[in-house]
């Protein structure tokens, strides 16, 4: 593998690119299909935009494997060896009704352990990078969050977390100064790396949370299943991201 280093900035790179590309490409006409249902979108967009992703990441690391969300990487069933993880347009129902919040992240694990992570906020042209050496909007280092108490801040919870009130979510969202729905989770994590979430909670599969994981955990944020277990990199699950004090309460609520 090329030096780390190298790597990352061809990455930071593509992101940009592909910042660009997405933006014309709302600007012109593209498809909507429905994957499971309704509420579940893909469009011509996801598909160009993971396969662009999926070939510059062959020229960069030949030997590694890519899992992508539409499928276009590689059919992996073993965290070992080195993978990248794509979502090439997370918030597709965003992206199709609103054209704003969504974003487009990468990762890279190495034995199931994070290496690195990107989250591009689109519209808001910011992008969220690094890894356990520290952590980037655009240029500038992000700090660590205050950890503060459930009660003393906004929390993430996903619709139907919400709705439903699975593992006491609607309890959850009272103890907070109130919930916050972005229909994003690169969106919502970027939040809580930022500290305007004191954390988020979602049914999510790895390439949702692969990167946000990553630069959490670099900010000294928890990032488990709602039952406070460790999360697998290939496993779908709730996930909950937090500061330690939040996180420790919400799983103490939730279950």
């Amino acid at each position: 593998m090329d030096d780390l280093n190298h790597i990352d900035q061809e990455i930071q790179k593509l992101m940009w690119q592909m910042r660009t590309e997405t933006l014309s490409k709302m600007k012109q006409p593209f498809n909507v299909d429905e994957k499971s249902g309704r509420k579940d979108l893909v469009t011509t967009v996801d598909k160009s935009n993971e396969k662009t992703i999926v070939t510059k990441l062959r020229e960069l690391d030949p030997d590694a494997q890519i899992l992508g969300e539409e499928g276009f990487g590689d059919q992996i069933d073993k965290a070992t060896g080195r993978i990248w993880l794509i979502d090439p347009i997370d918030g597709t129902m965003n992206f199709v009704m609103q054209q704003n919040n969504f974003a487009i992240m990468i990762s890279l694990y190495e034995n199931g352990v994070g290496v690195l992570g990107y989250i591009m906020d689109v519209m808001n042209q910011k992008l969220y990078h690094g890894g356990p050496n520290g952590v980037f909007v655009n240029d500038e280092p992000l700090i660590a969050p205050a950890n503060l108490h459930l009660r003393d801040a906004l929390v993430g919870i996903s619709g139907p977390l919400l709705i439903n009130d699975d593992h006491n979510m609607q309890t959850i969202a009272r103890q907070s100064r109130g919930p916050r729905m972005y229909g994003s989770a690169g969106i919502e994590f970027a939040k809580v790396l930022t500290g305007e979430l004191i954390g988020y909670i979602s049914y999510l599969r790895p390439w949702d949370f692969a990167a946000g994981k990553i630069l959490a955990e670099a900010l000294n944020l928890r990032v488990k299943t709602i039952d406070g277990g460790s999360l697998s990199m290939l496993s779908s699950n709730v996930v909950l991201v937090a500061t330690e004090r939040a996180s420790e309460e919400i799983i103490g609520l939730a279950n």
